[in-house]
């Protein structure tokens, strides 16, 4: 079997377009791994092809977050045909293009959609009252998240239109009993998104246990929070982040001992 994590670069190959979202979703996986956000090789990052209605790039499954660069990311369409992958005996989950697939074809403002199997995530997802504003973190998406109840694996075509129809017009999703979702118009707002969701469900994972009472602002503070962290209200999530959290993966990788990111 051809289970080679050593991919010669395509740069020359894809439009410059293309390599620049090749890049920065390879970044994000590797950003997805540095803060914590990975279940061994599962879970996906998608990224639509600039220029592109229904072409997407995905995770090779078998994997590490860590090991993804930018010339190993695989072409699909939405329905999830492999349109270009790698010289390898790897392919792609399912799952996948099952709930990212559903996403991009239903929602042309969605660049980028990030699922996650967090223990923090998980945790909030099998609680019945979801995720509470506990924190300034959490308040940012107070009426601005959706919830998905359980179907089991999602494997199911059928699945597709209820995911899209409890995810709404929202950037973030929590899927009951199985972890959770961010999308956006960027790569960088998915994933600054994800972030803070990830924050604010180990925040409040942390408050619960304390077991003392806790306390949540009045319903006029929540709503005016919520607002002003809203991407258009001051500035797009992520752009500032960004360049930060790329300079944060160069000064690592000289030494840890996976591909660069951006090969």
């Amino acid at each position: 079997m051809n289970y080679t994590t050593a991919f010669k670069s395509i740069r020359d190959a894809v439009s410059p377009a293309e390599w620049q979202a090749r890049v920065d979703l390879a970044a994000c996986y590797r950003l997805m791994d540095k803060f914590g956000m990975t279940d061994l090789i599962y879970n996906h990052i998608t990224a639509r092809i600039p220029g592109s209605d229904d072409h997407l790039l995905i995770n090779l499954y078998g994997l590490l977050y860590k090991e993804i660069t930018a010339s190993s990311l695989v072409k699909i369409d939405v329905e999830g045909n492999i349109l270009w992958k790698p010289e390898t005996d790897y392919g792609i989950n399912k799952s996948g293009y099952v709930i990212h697939g559903a996403i991009h074809k239903a929602r042309s403002d969605v660049t980028c959609v990030i699922h996650t199997h967090t223990r923090a995530g998980m945790a909030v997802a099998a609680m019945q009252c979801g995720l509470l504003p506990l924190s300034q973190t959490a308040i940012r998406f107070h009426g601005h998240i959706g919830y998905h109840d359980y179907e089991g694996p999602a494997v199911d075509l059928d699945e597709r239109e209820r995911i899209v129809a409890d995810l709404g017009p929202h950037d973030a999703l929590v899927m009951r009993n199985h972890g959770l979702l961010t999308c956006g118009a960027t790569i960088q707002q998915a994933f600054n998104t994800m972030y803070q969701l990830e924050m604010a469900c180990r925040t409040q994972v942390d408050a619960m246990a304390a077991r003392t009472e806790l306390t949540m602002p009045g319903e006029n503070v929540l709503a005016h929070t919520a607002h002003l962290y809203q991407p258009g209200t001051r500035r797009p999530y992520g752009v500032l982040e960004w360049a930060a959290m790329l300079r944060l993966l160069e000064a690592e990788e000289r030494n840890s001992g996976y591909p660069i990111y951006r090969h």
